[in-house]
């Protein structure tokens, strides 16, 4: 008669990472239907293009290296990290910048350096980084919140750009009239610009309806947006506290300094938090499970970093918002935060020290 045994693991976990990529996607849902509501079609092109160049740029380069397509695509790697691109660029951006966005994410930051799990930087963040360098310009044309009146071109509630007249904008076939007329600077760009200007910070947001108004600040509604999803993560275990709470919480607490020290010269952390790119970064891109901390240190390390970083380059750096250069530089810090922060091995604690340090030396033995 022969039994059947069972080897360990006895319980195996059911966080692979197919199944936390598809909670990060539900997550995304969300806020990307707030960006949407307030920002149009294209938020929806972009996503749908980048999505489409993640995976056949990926299906490319595992051919290339000989690795095999569907398990690779099956994991929503590749898709999670063009939608996260994608959530980062104006609506109506042409689609050639969305490529060559999506390329470096997918080609250079993650595969040239091995793949899934071998790659130190955030995959998104390096295509963001390289597309606000490479073309500012097509990278500030956001275009006002609200609904755009293609008629008339101005603001509007109850009519909006067409996804026929958005598909031809962002494909370069046309482009909306008076393109200058329905474009603006983002709330960190109107507020950086007014403050350099020796404008107080009450009379920028002022001029501002949608800073002055908080019903109709489109990012405060598209930030909660995505910390309900955030918070779904947390719920579902897929990310630990430790990275959003120290990133928004360092964030809160440097800007909360500087407003309280000269509230005529730094913006408060309300709109640190709420606008740009920060609830993103906190729940979504910062705890990228590859290139973050792993320690429970060096989580809280990491997450503060990120937060000290976005102010510094928000308040006296060139770029409106530091979110993508933040990351990155943290991802070169992570194996050394990692090394230093490392938990006490089980069995390994001071009493073992001690009765290790009583024990005679090499050199006693021999004498004795």
């Amino acid at each position: 008669m022969k039994f059947k045994t069972n080897t360990s693991p006895f319980f195996s976990s059911e966080n692979n990472v197919r199944s936390v990529m598809l909670q990060v996607l539900i997550a995304l849902i969300p806020g990307t239907l707030v960006v949407t509501y307030f920002y149009g079609w294209g938020i929806l092109i972009n996503v749908t293009l980048s999505v489409f160049f993640a995976l056949a740029l990926e299906a490319l380069a595992l051919i290339l290296r000989k690795r095999p397509v569907l398990p690779f695509l099956g994991d929503f790697s590749a898709l999670i990290t063009g939608w996260l691109l994608a959530l980062a660029l104006p609506p109506l951006i042409p689609w050639w910048v969305i490529f060559v966005g999506v390329f470096f994410a997918i080609i250079v930051a993650k595969h040239l350096y091995g793949g899934l799990g071998y790659n130190p930087f955030n995959p998104a963040m390096v295509g963001f980084a390289v597309l606000i360098i490479s073309f500012p310009l097509e990278m500030t044309q956001w275009i006002q919140a609200g609904h755009i009146n293609a008629v008339s071109n101005t603001l509007n509630q109850s009519q909006v750009l067409s996804l026929l007249d958005s598909i031809k904008s962002v494909l370069v076939i046309t482009s909306p009239p008076d393109w200058d007329a329905i474009t603006m600077a983002t709330p960190l760009d109107a507020v950086k610009t007014g403050l350099r200007a020796g404008t107080p910070y009450t009379e920028v947001i002022s001029k501002s309806p949608y800073l002055a108004n908080t019903t109709s600040n489109t990012w405060l509604w598209s930030g909660l947006a995505f910390t309900l999803g955030g918070l779904w993560l947390l719920y579902k275990k897929v990310i630990h506290w430790q990275i959003p709470a120290a990133l928004i919480g360092s964030l809160i607490i440097i800007s909360g300094l500087f407003h309280l020290f000269s509230s005529d010269v730094y913006a408060t952390p309300l709109l640190h938090v709420f606008s740009g790119a920060t609830i993103l970064a906190a729940f979504f891109i910062a705890t990228d499970p590859v290139s973050a901390s792993t320690t429970p240190t060096g989580k809280i390390l990491y997450g503060v970093g990120i937060g000290l970083l976005i102010y510094i380059i928000r308040t006296w750096g060139n770029y409106p918002d530091a979110v993508a250069f933040a990351v990155l530089i943290m991802n070169m810090a992570v194996p050394t935060i990692d090394y230093y922060t490392q938990p006490r091995t089980f069995g390994y604690g001071s009493a073992i020290r001690k009765s290790h340090s009583k024990q005679p030396s090499t050199k006693e033995e021999n004498k004795s």
